[in-house]
């Protein structure tokens, strides 16, 4: 049986979309009959981490982390973040000289620089050294492609991300159905550098409805005292509140896809975002939402927007098809020589 092992900061009991697209990720793998070993923080001490203590940083000696990722045997190793999890691990590829693959899935640079006065210049050469020492670094959409691609990184390759259309489908009742309408929902991290305060300073007709846990939960809430703050859901419950909506609200800025926008489309609800990357990649001219600087006009003008459409739309994103890619990625990224391993390296 071929044997992966899968390294990543981010994981249970975080709730965000690297979380849910590496798990989905694993099981679908395993349906190939692909051996996944997941290299997490669960297993080993953490501590918060410094302005965001919901993310557990992993706090342990390189040595135990070579020997879990040595008792794997594993014939590919994939790094999926850029933490300390996925520092060890990196050591550990380059001492056997074994290639790896990495993910490119958060603006790290950016998410620092929303914090702290950091140069992006900075994070920028950190994170760039630390995919291009790979074989090969997977994006979700042509506009990340390009902006990395435009910033020195190399052996980009594709890997389109999909959705749980049986999870999340409009045939699921509302959780709060007595909420005035319309409803203008956001789900998602509520951090700063997702750029909540521009959604929720908007002069919008009925309900404003956050769903999601972070660090500025409490000063919003304190802020904000009309908008609808639900916390963390999950399941079919999340699925409940996206039925709850009529329109998707998605203000981030610094997202490089949001894959909540595929799942609010596929419960029927229409997105309304800024047309930045993951957005211009989800929605782009496809007619189930709409992209604007003026995010207020574009909210109220995706209520005109057929829930039917948004639904059919989504049913193209296939988990799948979308592993089925992550894989034929992994084996054409190890397939290069030696020699251009050991360079990369």
């Amino acid at each position: 049986m071929t044997r992966l092992a899968l390294v990543t900061d981010a994981w249970h009991p975080q709730i965000n979309g690297v979380v849910r697209t590496l798990d989905t990720t694993r099981h679908e793998l395993e349906k190939l009959g692909i051996e996944v070993t997941m290299i997490t923080p669960s297993d080993y001490r953490t501590v918060p981490m410094p302005t965001y203590p919901e993310i557990r940083l992993t706090v342990s000696w390189p040595g135990r982390v070579y020997r879990a990722i040595s008792a794997v045997k594993p014939d590919y190793v994939h790094i999926a973040t850029e933490g300390p999890l996925g520092m060890i691990a990196r050591y550990w590829c380059k001492r056997h000289k074994i290639g790896y693959t990495t993910s490119y899935h958060t603006r790290f640079p950016e998410y620092v620089r929303a914090r702290a006065p950091v140069p992006l210049s900075w994070s920028y050469a950190f994170v760039r050294s630390f995919h291009n020492a790979g074989v090969g670094c997977m994006v979700s959409n042509t506009t990340l492609e390009q902006d990395l691609a435009d910033r020195g990184f190399k052996r980009l390759v594709r890997w389109v991300r999909g959705v749980d259309t049986e999870t999340f489908n409009p045939g699921v009742p509302p959780a709060l159905p007595d909420l005035p309408k319309p409803v203008f929902i956001n789900v998602g991290r509520v951090s700063v550098e997702k750029n909540i305060e521009a959604f929720l300073d908007l002069d919008l007709p009925g309900t404003k409805l956050v769903v999601g846990d972070g660090p500025a939960l409490p000063q919003l809430k304190a802020r904000y005292p009309d908008v609808v703050f639900t916390g963390n859901k999950t399941g079919r419950e999340l699925t409940a509140h996206y039925t709850s909506a009529d329109v998707f609200v998605f203000p981030s800025l610094t997202d490089t896809l949001g894959l909540v926008q595929m799942e609010a489309l596929a419960c029927g609800v229409p997105v309304a975002a800024y047309p930045t990357m993951g957005p211009i990649d989800v929605i782009g001219d496809s007619g189930a939402g709409v992209l604007s600087e003026d995010l207020r006009q574009a909210s109220l003008d995706a209520l005109e927007i057929s829930p039917a459409f948004c639904r059919e739309y989504a049913l193209e994103f296939s988990w799948e098809s979308s592993v089925r890619q992550f894989w034929e990625n992994l084996q054409r990224a190890n397939g290069l020589s030696p020699e251009v391993i050991a360079a990369s390296n």
